[in-house]
C-alpha cells in the first residue's frame, strides 16, 4: 500500500509493481499468457468453413462498397448508427433461422451479457450449465436474477434444480441456460432433453449456438435448429466462427428485441456494427445454404482426424472440436510449444478457462487444413507426448 498524500508517481509506480508481481506469477505456474501472431497450419481458429477467405464475402463487401455502404456506423443504433444494412440483415437472418426477429451485436459476448442481465427479473431463476461461457457468467453477474449451476450436459440436473426453487414457495419465471456445443470440450448438449425440462416448467431457453451455427442443422442452422420460433427459445448465434465474418445474432420472439433495444445496455450504449459487415454476413448466411459441401468436407476431416488422434489420446467429441487433456499447465505448454515449432498452430488451454487439472490442447478442425495435414500433426503430436 502507498501512503496518504503520496505523489502520483509513486502511487503508480507501487501499482504497476504489484500487477509486475502478478505477472510472474502467472508465469511461475505456466499461466502467463501472450499475444502471438498467426502462423503455421491452423488447428487452432474457429473459422470453421474456412469463409473467412472466401471470394464471395469478399466480393459482397466490394459490391456494398460499390454502392455506397459505409465501414464505420457513426453511432449506436438508437442514434443516427442504425443503417438499412442492420435492418436487412435481421430481417434475412430471422427468415434463414426461422425465428420471429433478429437483434445484430458486435459481438457474441456483448450479446450473451445483454441477454442475461437484462431478460430475467428480480425474483426469476437462471438455471446454467456448469460449462458455459465466461460471457454468459459476466451476464449472470450482473443479473437481478437468482442464478444456480447445474451439472454439464445434464437435463435431470437442470429440472432437480428447478424443482427445488418451486418447492421452496418461488413462483418467478424460470430461465435455462446452455450452449449446444462446447468450445472447450467439443461434445454437443441433448437439446430436445432441455426442450422438454423447459416445457415441464414453463421455462425459457438461452441457447448459445455459437460454435454450432454453420456446422450442424439443415443449412447449417445449428443444433436448435428446430426449437427456432418457439415463443420459449431465444438463441445466440455468431458470425465470427463458421461464418467467417464477426458480430452475433440473438433470435426470438419479436418482443424480446424490442425489450433489449429498450432496456439492454450492451446494445443502447454501444457503437452500431460496421454496416460493411452486415453485408458480408448476409452474404454468408446465403453461402449456408448455397455450399454445403463445406459442410460435408469438414464432416469427412472430422472422421478422419478422430481416426488418427484419438489413439493418442484425444476425445472422440463428435464435433469439429477434439481436446487432448493434459492435466498439467506446463507439459500442455510444452507439447503447444513443439508443435508450433513444427508448423501446426495447435494452443495449448489452462486454467481458468477450464476447470482446475484439465489443461488441455485444443485441436480445432478447419477447412484450412487437408487431411495429410492431419496426418502431419498426428506424426508431430506422437513424438511429442513422448
Amino acid at each position: 500500500m502507498t501512503a496518504p498524500g503520496a505523489a502520483p508517481e509513486a502511487t503508480a509506480a507501487s501499482l504497476w509493481k504489484a500487477h509486475t508481481a502478478d505477472l510472474a506469477a502467472l508465469g511461475e505456474r505456466a499461466r502467463l499468457r501472450s499475444l502471438t501472431p498467426r502462423r503455421g497450419i491452423d488447428f487452432a481458429s474457429n473459422d470453421y468453413l474456412s469463409m473467412s477467405s472466401s471470394p464471395r464475402l469478399a466480393a459482397a463487401v466490394q459490391e456494398a462498397i460499390g454502392r455506397g455502404v459505409p465501414l464505420g456506423s457513426g453511432g449506436s443504433r438508437l442514434l443516427r448508427g442504425n443503417d438499412p444494412e442492420h435492418e436487412v440483415l435481421e430481417a434475412e437472418a430471422a427468415a434463414f433461422f426461422g425465428a420471429e426477429s433478429a437483434l445484430f451485436f458486435s459481438a457474441g459476448y456483448a450479446a450473451n451479457v445483454a441477454l442475461l442481465s437484462t431478460l430475467p427479473q428480480k425474483g426469476d431463476l437462471i438455471v446454467h450449465d456448469e460449462l458455459v461461457h465466461a460471457s454468459m457468467h459476466e451476464g449472470l453477474r450482473l443479473t437481478r436474477a437468482t442464478s444456480v449451476s447445474a451439472a454439464h450436459n445434464d437435463p435431470q440436473a437442470f429440472d432437480d434444480a428447478a424443482r427445488e426453487w418451486r418447492a421452496a414457495g418461488h413462483t418467478g419465471r424460470i430461465w435455462l441456460a446452455f450452449e449446444t456445443l462446447y468450445s472447450m470440450d467439443g461434445d454437443c448438449a441433448p437439446v430436445a432433453d432441455f426442450a422438454e425440462v423447459a416445457r415441464r416448467h414453463e421455462a425459457i431457453m438461452f441457447i448459445d449456438e455459437a460454435h454450432a451455427t454453420g456446422v450442424f442443422g439443415p443449412n447449417g442452422r445449428g443444433l436448435a435448429a428446430e426449437l427456432d420460433g418457439r415463443p420459449d427459445t431465444i438463441v445466440l448465434r455468431t458470425c465470427g466462427k463458421a461464418l467467417g465474418c464477426e458480430g452475433a445474432l440473438v433470435l426470438g420472439p419479436r418482443v424480446v428485441r424490442d425489450f433489449l433495444v429498450n432496456r439492454g445496455r450492451p446494445f443502447i450504449f454501444s457503437t452500431a456494427p460496421s454496416p460493411l459487415v452486415c453485408a458480408a454476413v448476409r452474404e454468408a448466411i446465403r453461402m449456408l445454404a448455397d455450399e454445403p459441401e463445406r459442410r460435408e468436407r469438414l464432416s469427412a476431416l472430422v472422421r478422419h482426424a478422430e481416426n488418427r488422434l484419438t489413439p493418442l489420446g484425444a476425445l472422440r467429441s463428435g464435433s469439429q472440436i477434439l481436446p487432448l487433456i493434459l492435466h498439467e499447465d506446463a507439459r500442455t505448454m510444452a507439447v503447444a510449444g513443439k508443435l508450433q515449432e513444427a508448423g501446426f498452430d495447435v494452443r495449448g488451454i489452462r486454467p481458468p478457462t477450464v476447470p482446475q487439472g484439465t489443461s488441455r490442447l485444443r485441436i480445432s478442425l478447419t477447412l484450412n487444413a487437408t487431411p495429410g495435414d492431419v496426418d502431419a500433426l498426428a506424426d508431430v503430436l506422437a513424438e511429442a507426448l513422448r
